[in-house]
């Protein structure tokens, strides 16, 4: 079965393979080097200086490692601003609100891009907001959303940014050289590890003055510890080897460029294809990730129809979120697919609408 959905993906035998691991105490020297092989190549995909930056590892999804940046590294005086456009913008929003973070939220709708003007206007009319937070690749339709412009937006106010990059690390260009504060991200995605390893890669300035509301997911007592060879609470271990082995694949392959050329290749390949067949992607390709599209269902055709069709060729794809569920389905180009994959899932989609 392949998984055309965002996450959990299609391993690489190599990967697979790399789970078979000897059973490993996380107290033993052998665990800390795999940790600290870990933390040096996640630095290493943006060539990013381990003097300047952290990568800091927890057991958890994607969506632990925001909670713990968001929590962590607005300050107890400090507000943020979070720009929200799809599920995941509004997830960051109740996290922000469980924790009793102060912010303010420019809403959009799930269809609009991020509106600079809206944004440069509160950040104007509130002098208190320290952070702002955004998602860089907005799963709910697919869009990129502009990380320079926002960025740019952020350094001529001193305000800094905290990205979530949970479906766009590892494969789309981040500029570090910014305002970001910190990128939080996971393995199970365009890494192409298992659930179950996520980390937050941080200014180490930001570092030093990082709250401490939660437990758990203390981003400064994980960062302090681990930069100690240490670790405070029992991690996934065999997500760990699995997240090494990835990250060594990654390397191999060419890094984030050759990742992104080779996803932008199979989703172009997958757009052509499903216009052609009467089902249009909802963003062009300069608005949309190279991770994951959007595209309208067919007519005459229910999604539960077209996934369950589909599966039985074996592929999982997506639903749309929300109310969009009735509107459109999603395919993500991570993990372990090829060309001839796409072509097959294309002959898929034909003998379903056809």
């Amino acid at each position: 079965m392949l998984l055309l959905n965002p996450g959990p993906v299609t391993l690489s035998e190599r990967v697979r393979q790399s789970l078979l691991q000897p059973d490993l105490c996380h107290r033993e020297s052998e665990f800390f080097d795999l940790q600290d092989e870990a933390r040096a190549r996640l630095l290493d995909i943006y060539e990013l200086d381990p003097a300047e930056w952290a990568a800091v590892l927890m057991t958890g999804s994607g969506t632990a490692a925001v909670e713990s940046m968001i929590a962590a590294l607005v300050p107890e005086q400090g507000k943020l601003l979070i720009v929200q456009n799809g599920v995941y913008g509004e997830r960051i929003t109740q996290i922000a609100t469980q924790y009793r973070i102060a912010h303010e939220v420019v809403a959009h709708d799930w269809m609009q891009a991020p509106d600079l003007a809206r944004i440069a206007a509160a950040l104007d009319a509130d002098r208190a907001i320290t952070h702002v937070a955004v998602i860089h690749h907005e799963t709910t339709t697919g869009r990129l959303n502009d990380l320079q412009a926002l960025d740019a937006l952020c350094r001529v106010r001193d305000v800094r940014l905290l990205v979530d990059g949970v479906s766009s690390f590892g494969a789309e260009a981040i500029d570090f050289g910014g305002s970001i504060a910190a990128v939080a991200a996971t393995a199970n995605k365009c890494l192409h590890g298992v659930p179950g390893a996520s980390f937050v890669i941080v200014r180490r300035s930001a570092l030093e003055q990082a709250a401490s509301r939660t437990y758990y997911l203390d981003l400064g007592r994980l960062a302090r510890l681990q930069d100690q060879r240490n670790t405070p609470f029992t991690p996934s271990v065999h997500a760990y080897y699995a997240l090494v082995e990835a990250l060594r694949e990654l390397e191999d392959e060419g890094g984030w460029r050759a990742r992104h050329a080779r996803y932008a290749a199979l989703a172009e390949r997958a757009r052509a294809g499903l216009e052609a067949l009467g089902m249009p992607a909802l963003w062009p390709s300069e608005q949309s990730s190279v991770v994951l599209r959007a595209y309208r269902l067919p007519a005459r055709l229910s999604y539960p129809q077209l996934h369950d069709g589909l599966k039985e060729r074996g592929f999982v794809i997506y639903a749309g979120q929300g109310g969009l569920s009735a509107e459109l389905f999603r395919i993500s180009t991570m993990g372990n697919i090829q060309l001839d994959d796409i072509e097959r899932l294309l002959q898929g989609f034909k003998a379903l609408t056809q």
